[in-house]
């Protein structure tokens, strides 16, 4: 029988297998194109999920965040302060993440094996501890962590999307 952290894992495994096959097969001189005006670019859609995860998951497991730990933030040398993560960017801000096909990988692999790690010990008795009580009701870690992979999720679909819109253009 799967365990949590096995069925976790795997839905965190989908999320790489994706960002990898959009690092692989989207030309690096495209990934911070908009398909369209006003649209979200590959490069900015795997920054933001990956920031999400980054964040949501250190925070929940009171670790470090490897945006600013791992020395990405200061690689990627955005016009943002450290803490920015994507909400609430403006267009502009969307059209500013411009890194590498080779930093996106390399940030997104880090906070993979962050993640992973963290999500390897969960057992059933830890999904009802709270990790937020700013909200009402406050959020347990079972809430949390789908809510980061939900987020990924639909983040590296919008991203698949974006670069299959730029392929067809």
């Amino acid at each position: 029988m799967a365990t949590v952290s096995d069925i976790l894992l795997d839905a965190l495994d989908r999320v790489r297998e994706t960002v990898h096959g959009l690092l692989d097969d989207t030309p690096a001189d495209r990934l911070a194109e908009p398909p369209a005006e006003g649209a979200n670019t590959v490069a900015w859609l795997v920054w933001h999920l990956t920031r999400v995860l980054d964040t949501h998951v250190a925070d929940a497991f009171d670790r470090d965040v490897v945006w600013t730990t791992g020395g990405w933030y200061e690689r990627f040398d955005l016009p943002f302060p450290a803490s920015a993560h994507g909400y609430g960017m403006s267009y502009e801000d969307v059209l500013a993440v411009r890194p590498s096909a080779q930093d996106l990988r390399g940030y997104f692999e880090a906070t993979y094996e962050l993640v992973a790690d963290a999500l390897r010990g969960v057992t059933e008795r830890d999904l009802d501890r709270v990790v937020d009580d700013s909200w009402d009701p406050p959020v347990t870690l079972a809430v949390r962590l789908v809510s980061a992979l939900n987020d990924a999720t639909q983040h590296v679909g919008q991203a698949s999307y974006a670069a299959g819109v730029l392929a067809r253009g």
